[in-house]
């Protein structure tokens, strides 16, 4: 065997293993393994096998929990020197290999083909682990997720003998390994396997025309951005806010809404940073429902927000997504996240006002809301393993911070205000009534833990719902030893 295994005695070790984009968490491997290739991922994974090694796989390092740099993992193998996207011929579908960023997908898919994925919002992402994971972006309202476009996958599996075998499975009715594809269309990553390519092509489509495989690139894109000082905001006019941003995300929040083509967050900042902001896309969107969208969420507030629209090139913005929201600053973060099915309550969104106001010691502290729905919701809960088909926003409370001695007052400050939004469900947002579960993309390891989580309800309920059963029938089949695991990952029937 030659395998590049870079140890801590290695110079290059730290540039290596310094890769996670969470500072909150660093891992101590005592070997990282970077491959370009598919051959060279076989054989480290082998190696990690023989080795009785424990395994975990990183591409753009952005997962939120610490499911790489675990304590007790002992090899990463690093697969982001594993770069391609091109046209398949032979599956008729747009093959990407998983060390690829969103970034790099996008820009290939525009410039080469017109076309694109809606895949996530900051481009540094790594490809491998965010299809898996369901796959939102700016465009899932008026597209769906780039899950939904996953035609075939192919995956390094480890067998009952110890030996590494390759498979692809696809979404055809009549192929044996579908339920393997299946699995990957918002199973998490990190369940079942290596994922080493993808393959896209939207359901449906046959013609053999690439530029006819995915959505069209948009050929208008602006976008809109509105303002609030907090000096101006008292508690009427905050929740009156919100009120108007959940109302405009619940009525458009259907199937085939003809403001499926605007996205928008709501970023709830807490009051020493100065200004609440909003920041909308609007793909190829009509005036009338730009401007209905801007009355609705300024209605009745009292007071004249800034508001900034900007047309652009979609590569342009997709490349460089709001710079003062997707900044490359490092940090240490803690995120929890919830689907939503109705608006937030008038006591919730006392509580956000209450913890926005009253914890200046928490500057790093925050709220969002981001419209779902649309063609997210055109899917039924079992066609693919993403079950949340029937949202209107998604929901994060979260914070960040740069010195270590802020860590326990940052995370008090983020667990205490979800669980307090979430009280009358035993303080997560167990899905059916008001909320819809969780997000698998956005990890969050409190579920799993008897300390956080005393609702009586798995956390494996609010990431798959009724799909986690199936998802177990194919983690026992694929991966009958247990080989790929972490705080939250499937656990075989």
């Amino acid at each position: 065997m030659n395998i590049n295994i870079i140890t801590p005695a290695d110079a290059r070790y730290e540039e290596w293993n310094n890769r996670g984009a969470n500072l909150r968490w660093k891992g101590h491997p005592s070997g990282i393994i970077p491959v370009s290739t598919t051959e060279e991922l076989k054989e480290a994974l082998q190696y990690t096998v023989d080795n009785d090694k424990r395994v975990v796989v990183r591409g753009g390092g952005h997962c939120l929990e610490n499911f790489v740099v675990d304590p007790a993992v002992e090899i990463v193998i690093d697969i982001s020197p594993m770069k391609g996207i091109r046209y398949d011929e032979e599956m008729n579908a747009i093959e990407v290999t998983a060390g690829s960023t969103v970034g790099e997908v996008l820009e290939t898919l525009d410039r080469q083909w017109g076309i694109l994925l809606p895949a996530g919002q900051h481009p540094a992402i790594g490809i491998g682990g965010h299809i898996s994971g369901g796959a939102f972006g700016f465009l899932h309202r008026q597209h769906g997720l780039a899950a939904d476009y996953l035609y075939a996958v192919e995956i390094l599996w480890v067998n009952n003998k110890r030996q590494v075998e390759k498979v692809i499975a696809t979404r055809e009715e009549n192929d044996p390994n579908r339920e393997l594809w299946w699995a990957h269309t918002g199973g998490g990553t990190g369940n079942f396997g290596i994922v080493t390519r993808y393959w896209f092509r939207a359901a449906g489509v046959q013609e053999r025309d690439p530029s006819l495989l995915l959505p069209k690139s948009p050929e208008i894109l602006e976008t809109m951005e509105m303002e609030w000082n907090w000096e101006q905001i008292d508690e009427r006019i905050f929740k009156q806010l919100l009120d108007n941003f959940g109302e405009w995300s619940k009525t458009h929040s259907g199937a085939d809404t003809e403001a499926a083509n605007l996205f928008a967050t709501l970023y709830l900042l807490n009051k020493v940073t100065g200004k609440i902001m909003l920041k909308a896309v609007l793909s190829d969107c009509s005036e009338e429902i730009a401007e209905e969208f801007a009355a609705t969420i300024s209605a009745n507030l009292g007071i004249t927000g800034r508001a900034i629209r900007k047309p652009m090139r979609w590569l342009e913005f997709a490349l460089q997504p709001f710079p003062d929201i997707f900044v490359e600053q490092r940090a240490a973060f803690k995120v929890k996240d919830a689907l939503l099915r109705t608006p937030y309550t008038p006591a919730q969104t006392g509580i956000i006002y209450r913890y926005l106001t009253t914890h200046n010691d928490v500057p790093g502290g925050a709220v969002g809301l981001a419209t779902f729905g649309g063609k997210m919701n055109a899917v039924t809960t079992d066609a693919t393993a993403f079950p949340q088909r029937d949202s209107i926003m998604a929901t994060a409370c979260n914070a960040g911070w740069i010195d270590p001695a802020d860590e326990a007052k940052s995370l008090a400050w983020t667990r205490g205000v979800y669980q307090e939004l979430f009280a009358e469900t035993g303080g997560l947002p167990i899905p059916g009534g008001q909320a819809g579960g969780c997000l698998i993309a956005h990890p969050d390891a409190d579920l799993a833990d008897e300390q956080f989580n005393k609702s009586g309800v798995p956390w494996h309920v609010f990431y798959y719902q009724d799909n986690y059963k199936r998802l177990q029938r194919v983690k026992g089949k694929w991966d009958p030893l247990g080989i790929f695991r972490h705080a939250l990952s499937v656990e075989g029937a």
